[in-house]
């Protein structure tokens, strides 16, 4: 997975991210300003998910950014 496959538009997306994953504090956030490497170990840490989980869930939630933001890169 690319570390910064969301960190172009993370200002943006981080209230989407947010609303997603709401166990997740504003620290976990902050400090992952986009990386997707880390935010997948959050979800894992936080959530219990398998590696494998975390890293998907991820790469749906960027997809669907991509779908409903076209300028989304």
């Amino acid at each position: 997975m690319n570390k910064d496959i969301i960190s172009g538009k993370w200002t943006q997306l981080k209230g989407k991210a947010q609303a997603k994953w709401g166990d997740l504090t504003d620290d976990d956030f902050k400090v992952a300003e986009g990386n997707a490497e880390y935010l997948a170990g959050r979800l894992q840490e936080r959530y219990g998910w398998a590696r494998d989980r975390a890293e998907t869930e991820v790469r749906d939630f960027e997809a669907a950014m991509r779908k409903d933001y076209p300028d989304y890169h």
